[in-house]
């Protein structure tokens, strides 16, 4: 460039450039702009969307472009920050404020690489490092931290030990307390969508974070559960073995965030009743609402996960189930209305199932067979009902007759394939 633009350069940083070095699959690209002004970009057709610090859309693209910023903590928390962003900030500098050096690498428009904080170094030996001590400045890198963890996790990433000590400190100086729901419910929410998402939460129970954030969750750690159903014992490892197998079975956020959330009654009850947890199924239910509540958490998670946790050892049980009773679970469920829920439910109660030592790869016919009781259920022609004269409150008894006709026909059906010694 020439003239009044002489000194402005452009260079791909972040996520890109370590995911390509490392061979990972990446989607979005990352810019940071040296040596001009919001004004200069504005006027070649940039369209800036930053709040806290100047963030432009590229006007073909619509790529982010950040202006390269220096930043000085005066407050607490992730926007405890003031921003430098004058045109005599180099990329050093603006690289420097990053969290991990693995983050901290870019390349000019040539492909060139500039890598001042030996990112290739330790990505090549597999450690998540800070770059600098001003990470200890943003509570936030702790959440970073750990979801990088869970993503690189299965490749055999592991965390520098002077890295874990200063995530220990941004939580003993109470720097967690700080951080705004949104950001928390974001990390977490891109965490459980990684490849191994019970690393993030057993990373942030490790530095302490988790009893800070997620103290519903913290509180199923030590908590005994019967041996001869729970080889593991403890609730907490269930949980994390039963988000281990939602990974495994799906990518839907909701379908994790329910598989998460399903034991968290067993954090309330009474010690003198372990191992056992009668009725921790309703005991959930408001603390699910106060997690998702205080995070923030959109209503199609909240909504899922508070269905899996009441009725996923109906689900178990489902063979043995009354007709009356699969067909309230059903309605409580407002499948007849959202039938997509039928699937993510069952996938959450396979994850809760296999989530034990040696049950990872167990059978679970209950899924088939709820799923083709409901398939049964939807036969029902409520047209035909209507045009027979049922309407009103008749229609709705009629409906729930003929609903409860076929799932009784379907159990005997299955009962007679399962006990003739020809059926195969």
């Amino acid at each position: 460039m020439t003239g009044y633009y002489a000194q402005m350069n452009i260079y791909l940083v972040g996520g890109a450039v370590r995911d390509e070095l490392l061979g990972y699959p990446y989607h979005e690209h990352d810019w940071v702009v040296v040596g001009t002004t919001p004004e200069q970009l504005v006027a070649t057709g940039y369209q800036p969307v930053g709040k806290d610090f100047p963030v432009f859309l590229h006007p073909e693209t619509h790529e982010e472009y950040a202006l390269a910023r220096t930043e000085r903590k005066h407050g607490h928390g992730y926007g405890g920050f003031s921003f430098y962003t004058e045109p005599d900030v180099t990329l050093e500098q603006d690289l420097a404020r990053r969290d991990l050096t693995i983050n901290a690498m870019a390349r000019d428009d040539q492909g060139t690489l500039i890598d001042p904080y030996g990112g290739r170094q330790d990505l090549e030996a597999r450690i998540l490092r800070h770059v600098s001590p001003a990470f200890a400045e943003d509570p936030l890198r702790v959440l970073r931290v750990a979801r990088f963890a869970a993503r690189y996790h299965h490749l055999g990433f592991t965390l520098a030990p002077e890295t874990l000590a200063l995530m220990h400190q941004l939580v003993d100086e109470d720097e967690m307390e700080h951080l705004v729901a949104e950001r928390v419910w974001k990390e977490t929410s891109r965490a459980l969508l990684e490849h191994d998402p019970d690393i993030f939460f057993t990373l942030l129970r490790e530095v302490g974070a988790l009893a800070r954030l997620m103290p519903e969750l913290d509180a199923l750690f030590g908590v005994p559960q019967p041996p001869q159903h729970h080889p593991e014992v403890d609730t907490g490892i269930h949980t994390m073995m039963v988000l281990q197998q939602a990974a495994r079975l799906s990518d839907e956020l909701v379908v994790r965030f329910a598989a998460l959330l399903h034991d968290l009654g067993k954090g309330v009850t009474p010690p003198e009743q372990w191992p056992r947890h009668i009725g921790h199924e309703q005991r959930g239910l408001p603390l699910i609402r106060t997690f998702c509540e205080r995070l923030n958490v959109p209503k199609d998670c909240r909504d899922l996960a508070l269905l899996v946790a009441e009725f996923h050892t109906h689900i178990h049980r489902a063979l043995e189930l009354k007709a009356s009773t699969l067909l309230k679970v059903f309605q409580r469920a407002d499948l007849f209305r959202r039938p997509e829920r039928l699937n993510q439910i069952l996938l959450a109660c396979k994850a809760d199932s296999r989530g034990r030592p040696g049950h990872e790869e167990n059978p679970y016919p209950q899924a088939d067979f709820v799923h083709e009781a409901f398939q049964r259920c939807r036969t029902v022609d409520v047209k035909a009902l209507r045009e027979k004269g049922y309407e009103g409150q008749a229609l709705g008894r009629q409906i729930d007759r003929e609903r409860l006709r076929q799932l009784r026909q379907f159990q005997r059906h299955t009962k007679d394939q399962a006990e003739d010694p020809a059926h195969d």
